[in-house]
């Protein structure tokens, strides 16, 4: 199938089946999408925790938008940006980039001069509003590599973020979470959206032409 069938195929699924998990396989396949997504600076200012423990879902359900749909699915990704850019976070990057491609470090130093200099005029605020923003792109790759897999997602910002900021620790990893994906597959009796066309708003009103 076309990524435009398989971005047809799916939909935010509303119910799944807590009896079928993904495969460790196929978790991997959409984890290693999300990691070669495209970042602002190559700096990949976010991690993904993954949550498979029943325990901890159940725990992070308060304040969830839909409760049942974060404590059936297989997996929980957690989108989590970095709560702050540092010349630390910069150079460790930068130090990793060099060290692969067997440069010497310090090589790419014009540009992470400059960088370190933009962020060092900014608040930790503007820090957060851009790190999160990177993590989008990976989202969007997720969603796009779960569909091709034919597995069921679901992305959500409808959660309570202190909550699963503080039941995954990610304080201490200077991390705040920005967005979560449920992965599974749909109980097909209950996903009240399955049966429905999908809906977007025509191209000819979406694209606008200059």
């Amino acid at each position: 199938m076309s990524l435009i069938e398989d971005l047809n195929w799916r939909h935010a699924v509303k119910a799944y089946d807590p009896t079928k998990k993904v495969s460790q396989e196929d978790l991997n396949t959409i984890l290693e999408a999300s990691r070669l997504a495209p970042t602002s600076s190559g700096l990949q200012p976010f991690r993904i925790i993954v949550v498979e423990s029943q325990e901890l879902k159940d725990k992070m359900v308060a304040g969830a938008l839909n409760p049942e749909v974060m404590r059936d699915s297989s997996h929980v990704l957690v989108f989590a940006a970095w709560d702050s850019y540092s010349n630390e976070k910069i150079d460790k990057v930068y130090d990793h980039h060099t060290d692969v491609r067997d440069l010497p470090r310090g090589r790419f130093g014009s540009y992470t001069d400059k960088i370190k200099e933009m962020y060092g005029a900014q608040t930790p605020e503007q820090h957060f509003a851009h790190t999160a923003r990177q993590t989008y792109i990976a989202l969007g790759i997720a969603l796009a590599q779960a569909a091709e897999l034919k597995i069921d997602s679901t992305p959500a910002e409808g959660f309570s973020n202190e909550v699963v900021d503080e039941v995954l620790g990610l304080k201490e990893l200077g991390l705040k979470s920005v967005s979560l994906l449920y992965l599974g597959y749909r109980d097909e009796a209950n996903d009240w959206l399955s049966s429905m066309k999908k809906v977007r708003i025509p191209m000819d009103e979406f694209i606008i032409k200059k």
